[in-house]
């Protein structure tokens, strides 16, 4: 979609040998975090864009270039693009919202447009729906701006008011409005009752509606449907509220994604790192080095990240050095081609040999970019992973991991829980904090008062801020008037002895002491969830969930599908935040599925440290 906006909002030409039309790209915060995840530079620049500037910053006029607007509908936006229109900015205005524009404000834009007796200019005016936000090809997120508006804080707030919530709920269905529309798809909705998920479905499903009823503008009429992946079937749209689970997103995680999400300063595809200065001392007196910050864009085309961002770390660490190896191998080559091109001497032997190693050469030199390539992408998972193993090993985060795997799962426990918090060198006092509150969230009975007294004097000695506590001892009060306690399956990870290979001296990761844990599929609640409705198994965990389908003439209020059928393709949307841990268990459990595709889709993306920070003071807000 995002491609064919940027042509002018036709469908671009594949392999037409013309150069492209130079445009420039005008967006605002919005819009810059729906391109960036999804079109590097090289790309944009590919497709005619010399130049990208933010809407509120200082622009020069270049009067004989057309713009592409892509920005959000605000009243500032606006304002700012008749400014444009009255300064003669560029030669013609192509404008894009990212979300549906209403008619006053367009009519402002025609008023600016006839005062700057620029309406001839103005060529196109397009509502995109394309308000949320693609980090996969299997994962959204809904936005990133002003993204304490629909938090789980936001929703979860007691004092919350009925107007309040009304405003979260439209700004999610907005969102996921655009998202169907993009799809060209309209889903059967599936939510449980009671909860903000429901709200959601309620809204959304009147919405589609409404939409389908306007024979003249719906916008899931013939040219767009079908042109989504699914034209044949339709997908289900299972919206999870996170109340459901909230051991997930606190738990300790050991897939290179979740952990890098987890341990780092990972945000919308790309990951911040601080390099340590290096060992060298510095001279008494002189001012200590400055931190470099590198960034690293972690995407699609990546081929090591696709292929290992669900792998257990250590299995990561292994390929990054296997690689590392084959490059080595192939730099010799490089080297050894060098070589033989006579540039040691013009003497016969070197000419004589030049001739069978023309096709060689040939080879070489159209391999160089590759290599180049190569290198750079292992160099950046050496760091990233670096980082990351310099976190499991000062934390020993994949004690934790392990710990809480049973602790979930109902396993029996080879330590007790109050030596893991009061050890010393295991953890940060957050560390302790997370796995106190999985162990209390799954607990079937909650600790006695003697207990909890004992506990929060230990993860008090550790350090601990306790406030989310409080929180947590609510919600699960209240939970358990509303159901059972959610169980996580009973599959635990198996250590599989420390590591072999990496364990090699020549290795670039120093892994000893760390367990070498193995991942067992076992599906969390949410993908349990998806795969009763997916499935159409009869559990009481999902029976009376609601059943929405905009299709249907009149609404009805029911638990009971029409359709008899399994689904192939399905959405999951997490109300209240989502986490890559929750991602990764779907897309195992949909791997063992042939022919079926799951998207994973949430209001907002938090580590654990952020999750923490949202329960935190909640009593006095």
């Amino acid at each position: 979609a995002l491609k064919r906006m940027l042509n002018f909002n036709v469908p671009p030409v594949k392999n037409s040998t013309g150069e492209p039309v130079w445009k420039v790209l005008i967006y605002d915060r919005f819009g810059q975090d729906i391109i960036s995840p999804l079109l590097s530079v090289k790309e944009l620049r590919d497709m005619g864009i010399t130049l990208h500037l933010l809407l509120h910053s200082d622009r020069d006029a270049i009067p004989d270039v057309p713009a592409v607007y892509f920005v959000m509908p605000t009243e500032e936006n606006i304002d700012r693009m008749c400014q444009d229109l009255r300064n003669q900015l560029y030669e013609s205005y192509y404008l894009n919202f990212i979300s549906a524009i209403s008619r006053s404000k367009l009519e402002d834009i025609a008023n600016a447009a006839i005062s700057a007796n620029a309406v001839t200019q103005v060529a196109k005016v397009f509502d995109q729906y394309l308000n949320f936000i693609t980090l996969e090809d299997d994962m959204f997120v809904l936005c990133n701006q002003n993204k304490e508006l629909v938090s789980y804080r936001a929703i979860n707030r007691p004092d919350i008011t009925d107007t309040e919530m009304e405003t979260i709920m439209d700004t999610i269905v907005d969102s996921l409005f655009c998202f169907f529309v993009t799809l060209g798809a309209i889903p059967i909705i599936r939510c449980s009752r009671g909860t903000a998920a429901e709200m959601v479905a309620v809204k959304l499903d009147k919405k589609l509606r409404e939409n389908l009823r306007d024979a003249r503008n719906s916008l899931f009429t013939g040219d767009t449907l079908g042109a989504g992946q699914f034209s044949f079937q339709r997908p289900l749209l299972v919206l999870v509220d996170r109340n459901i689970d909230l051991a997930t997103p606190l738990h300790h995680t050991w897939t290179y994604q979740a952990l890098v999400h987890d341990v780092l300063d990972f945000h919308l595809n790309r990951v911040n790192l601080e390099e340590s200065a290096g060992t060298e001392s510095t001279p008494a007196g002189a001012r200590p080095k400055k931190k470099n910050k590198k960034s690293y864009d972690l995407t699609s085309s990546d081929k090591f990240w696709q292929k290992h961002k669900g792998s257990p770390f250590p299995e990561v660490a292994e390929s990054v050095q296997q690689e590392l190896e084959s490059y080595r191998a192939q730099e010799d080559e490089v080297k050894r081609l060098k070589s033989i091109m006579g540039i040691e001497g013009e003497d016969e032997g070197a000419i004589s040999m030049l001739s069978d190693n023309t096709a060689k050469l040939t080879s070489a030199v159209s391999s160089l970019p590759e290599l180049l390539e190569k290198k750079r992408l292992i160099d950046l998972h050496t760091n990233v992973a670096t980082a990351v193993l310099e976190h499991i090993k000062s934390r020993k985060l994949d004690v934790y991991f392990e710990y809480e795997e049973k602790i979930m799962s109902k396993s029996t426990l080879d330590k007790s829980l109050l030596d893991m918090i009061s050890d010393p060198d295991a953890g940060s006092p957050e560390d302790k904090m997370r796995l106190f509150l999985i162990y209390y969230i799954s607990s079937a009975q909650a600790p006695s008062e003697i207990d909890l007294e004992q506990y929060k004097k230990a993860l008090m000695d550790a350090g601990c801020n306790l406030a989310p506590l409080s929180y947590i001892k609510q919600w699960k009060a209240f939970t358990k008037m509303a159901s059972a306690p959610t169980s996580y399956g009973n599959a635990t990870a198996k250590p599989l002895g420390l590591f072999s290979r990496v364990m090699n001296t020549g290795s670039q990761f120093v892994m000893e002491g760390v367990k070498n844990l193995v991942l067992k599929q076992q599906n969390l609640p949410v993908t349990r969830i998806l795969d009763n409705l997916m499935e159409m198994k009869s559990n009481p965990e999902t029976d009376d969930y609601r059943y929405f389908d905009p299709k249907m003439l009149r609404g009805s209020d029911s638990s009971v599908p029409r359709n008899k059928n399994p689904f192939q393709e399905a959405i999951v949307f997490v109300v209240g935040g989502g986490n890559y841990i929750e991602y990764q268990n779907l897309i195992d459990y949909i791997k063992g599925k042939q022919g079926k595709h799951v998207l994973y889709g949430c209001s907002e993306l938090f580590n654990a440290t952020q999750f923490i920070k949202q329960v935190d003071n909640f009593d006095n807000l």
